[in-house]
């Protein structure tokens, strides 16, 4: 079984997300689609998902002086809960 949820994805707009519209958001495996996530989200931290958006990161070129290299893709995906419950993001 592939691990579907990889890691919590904590920025500046994804503490606003929670704070307003008790919205979380995954790093998530790139196959993964939204019933799975949304079943992973529901099992790990016992709660009852709502609505999940998923967005596709494309991957970048970076350059160290001559050097080129790609920073790597990856897929995230917003994970809206209901009313009055809530997941301890740090601790798990």
């Amino acid at each position: 079984m592939k691990k579907v949820i990889k890691k919590p994805h904590i920025s500046e707009k994804s503490t606003r997300l929670t704070e307003e519209d008790n919205s979380y958001t995954f790093v998530v495996d790139k196959d993964a689609n939204k019933i799975e996530i949304a079943r992973a989200v529901e099992d790990k931290y016992d709660v009852n998902v709502e609505k999940v958006t998923v967005v596709k990161i494309p991957a970048k070129k970076r350059r160290l002086g001559r050097i080129e290299g790609v920073k790597k893709g990856y897929k995230k995906a917003i994970v809206k809960i209901e009313e009055g419950q809530s997941i301890e993001i740090l601790s798990s």
